[in-house]
Parts: structure tokens; C-alpha cells; sequence
């Protein structure tokens, strides 16, 4: 629970350069159309009502497959608080950081058409930073630029100024002005100001603005018909013509504490703060498929993207590592994250195929509620027996279901 605790993710002119895009990709098929058996769904099912409860979420959105046993997607609980209206899995919402890996796949696949390369200096894509000439456009996808995050100093300004549209620019002012100390390519330090930097130089290398860039490269190579990055105006999280799944937070009053009676409805909010580091809407059929072609490498094919990876933090177990825009736990490729209104998480094994994609509608608590809550969910997954003619995975993953359901209530808010 420590482990999990500890890896909460505490005005630039931009030089010319022109470019096109990257060619199509195969979306992944899917792995499997069996029903996961009903005790494996009953404990999955507790899970997440658990980790809805601590994290006081009226709903949440959740898929898992096994391809040896089968899939659950489910939605549970009702739209608002105290509501009567049910969650239904076709609801979009914000993908939150798994935008990043999303974002480094575009980095990759520019880089794959030749328009640019990954050991290109950062510098070359802006003017007057001197201090990121040994900083690569690699190093912003990896997290290891230097370069801070804003996220901490204006998260509470972006709660309460929901249809304030944000400058990147200045977003990444303030990250250059938390700039860590280790040298590039050394430390994973995640920075939110780094990813919007990314799709700054994207922008420039391409002449697309990130959505474009974004539609181009990977919604529309996997034929994400519900993933989007929204247009620059306050709205609901919607995509392709979909219902947003209502998102809250709970504020806190002028002596620190949470206002649990009264959370925040945080679904129509500007992208403009998030961008190319948390703004992707999605749906969780489409967040499913995305993390399996992120995971298999559907839409890259340079193998050393997630080799030399890093350790998230000096106390995280050795078999938890950053690289590519993405987290490998175990043998899981993933992302998850925090956005006003949602906690997200989802990871995918390349080879079994076992992924967990799920969505709770409270932001309130940290991020790392997420991740726990999927590192459950596989865990459960991982030992659903074999159906059929089917062989279950001989290696399971390095931790335990309960392990992850402590660290989900140890992380728990707004306790009635």
C-alpha cells in the first residue's frame, strides 16, 4: 500500500517546422466473446462497488477480458448521486493520462514517416529555452526531460474556472519553472507540462493541431469511433455522438476539508488545461481496444519503446517501470490517471491477453485509487479457470487481488 501511495503523480515561443502524417494501422481483434464464469464476475463486480464506495463515485464503467475464460463489461451504479438513473457502458468520459501514451504513439509514428526523430532536441522546436538543448522530444514522451508539471499549483483554479480556456504555453511555463535537477534521460519524473510541450512540437512538425494529429494517428488506424480530443469550448466528455457519464469532485472549504454533502458536478470543463497530456475522451470499448494495440504495438512497430525503462519511483517494486508514454507492471502495458470528475486505469498483457479497462465518475481521490482497483481486477482475471478447449496463462502477475482491494481502501475519501 505504500508502494502504491508513493507513486501519485505530485509564455514559450515554438521555432517552424512542417510536416505530414503517419500511415494506417490494424486495429487489434477481439480475443475472445465468451462470458467470464459468474463467480470470477461476482468478484469483479464486488471490487469495483468497493473501490465506487471509497472513492465516493455514484458510477463506474469497467471491462475485463481473459481470453482463455472470457470478458465482463459492466456498468454500475447510477449516473449522479443518490440518482436513479443506471450507468451504461456505452457512456464516454475523459481517458485522463492514458492521453500520454496516446501521444507518445503519434511522437512514434511521425518519427516512423521520417518528419522527425526522436533524438531531435526540443530546442530545435522552441525558442530561447537554452536549458532543454540536451533534452530530447524521446525524453518528453519517457517523462525524463526534466521538466515539471503545473498540475499541482492549478488543479483547484482549474476545478473552479471550468470553461476558463488555458494557454499550453503558459501551462508550460510553469512546468519549466519546476524543472527537476537530474539530467535528461536519467529519471522518470511524469510531467504533465512535458506532454503538452509534445503535442506543441508535434504541431509544428505536422502543421495539425494535436486533435488532428491525435484522429489521425491513432483514433482513426484503430478505428476509435467514440475517441476524441476535444475542441478548445467548455463541454460534456462526449464522442461520436455518445452521453457523457456525469463526472464530480468534492472541494474543500476553507479549513482544508472535504465538503462531502455537496460534490462538484466537473463534467463540462474546457480540454485546453489537459491537451495532449489528459484530454482524450473516450468510451470504455474503445479505451479497451486502444490499450491492447498500445500494449501488442498495433501502431509502432520501433521495438525499443519500452525497453530501458525506468523505475517509477525509488521505492516501487522492480517489476513496476515507465517508458513510452506508458507503465509496464509486470508483464502489463498501461497508463491511468486522474482528470476532473474521473479516475481511469488501463492495462493490457501482450501475450495472454488479459486487459482491464474501468472509469470511476469521483476524482476526488488520488489517482493511484485507479490503478489499484485495475492491478485488482487482473488479479482476479489472471486466475479465471480455462473454459473449454482453452489453456490459462502458466505465469501469474507479482502481486495479489487483496493486496491491491487494501490499497484501494487505504486511499479511501468521504467515509459516511
Amino acid at each position: 500500500m505504500a508502494v502504491v501511495a508513493s507513486i501519485a503523480v505530485a509564455g514559450v515561443a515554438l521555432a517552424g517546422c512542417t510536416g505530414g502524417v503517419g500511415g494506417a494501422a490494424a486495429a487489434p481483434q477481439p480475443v475472445t466473446t465468451k462470458s467470464l464464469p459468474a463467480d470470477v464476475q461476482k468478484q469483479l463486480s464486488g471490487a469495483v462497488q468497493a473501490a465506487m464506495k471509497a472513492t465516493d463515485s455514484s458510477g463506474a464503467i469497467v471491462t475485463v477480458t481473459a481470453p482463455w475464460a472470457g470478458t465482463w463489461t459492466a456498468g454500475l451504479g447510477t449516473t449522479t448521486p443518490g440518482g436513479k438513473t443506471p450507468v451504461t457502458t456505452d457512456m464516454t468520459f475523459r481517458a485522463g493520462q492514458i492521453t500520454r501514451a496516446m501521444t507518445c504513439d503519434a511522437l512514434y509514428r511521425v518519427a516512423a514517416s521520417g518528419q522527425i526523430k526522436l533524438t531531435d532536441s526540443i530546442a530545435d522546436y522552441m525558442d530561447g529555452i537554452s536549458s532543454l538543448k540536451d533534452a530530447t522530444l524521446g525524453d518528453l514522451c519517457d517523462s525524463t526531460s526534466g521538466i515539471g508539471s503545473y498540475g499541482g499549483q492549478l488543479y483547484p483554479q482549474e476545478v473552479a474556472n471550468p470553461a476558463r480556456q488555458w494557454s499550453a504555453r503558459e501551462l508550460v511555463s510553469y512546468g519549466l519553472g519546476n524543472a527537476s535537477s537530474a539530467a535528461p534521460g536519467t529519471k522518470y519524473v511524469p510531467s504533465d507540462a512535458g506532454y503538452l510541450l509534445l503535442g506543441l512540437a508535434l504541431e509544428q512538425a505536422t502543421g495539425e493541431t494535436p486533435a488532428q494529429i491525435l484522429q489521425n494517428q491513432v483514433f482513426r488506424p484503430l478505428g476509435l469511433q467514440h475517441t476524441t480530443l476535444p475542441g478548445d469550448a467548455a463541454a460534456p466528455p462526449v464522442a461520436g455522438g455518445s452521453e457523457a457519464l456525469p463526472g464530480y469532485a468534492v472541494q474543500r472549504s476553507s479549513n482544508g476539508a472535504l465538503q462531502c454533502k455537496a460534490p462538484t458536478d466537473v463534467t463540462t470543463m474546457s480540454a485546453t488545461y489537459s491537451s495532449t497530456d489528459s484530454g482524450v475522451v473516450t468510451d470504455i470499448t474503445d479505451l479497451s481496444t486502444y490499450v491492447r494495440a498500445l500494449a501488442t504495438g498495433a501502431l509502432v512497430s520501433d521495438k525499443s519503446r519500452f525497453q530501458n525503462a525506468l523505475a517509477v519511483s525509488p521505492t516501487s517494486p522492480v517489476w513496476f517501470t515507465a517508458a513510452g508514454g506508458a507503465l509496464q507492471a509486470g508483464s502489463l502495458i498501461g497508463q491511468y490517471g486522474k482528470s476532473p470528475g474521473y479516475l481511469t486505469a488501463a492495462f493490457s498483457e501482450p501475450v495472454s491477453g488479459l486487459t482491464v479497462a474501468v472509469v470511476l465518475n469521483n476524482s476526488t481521490a488520488t489517482s493511484t485509487t485507479a490503478l489499484s482497483l485495475a492491478w485488482q481486477l487482473a488479479a482476479i482475471a489472471s486466475k479465471a479457470p480455462a473454459s473449454g478447449s482453452s489453456t490459462a496463462p502458466a505465469a501469474g502477475l507479482p502481486w495479489t487481488a487483496d493486496t491491491y482491494a487494501a490499497a484501494v481502501q487505504a486511499n479511501a475519501v468521504c467515509r459516511k
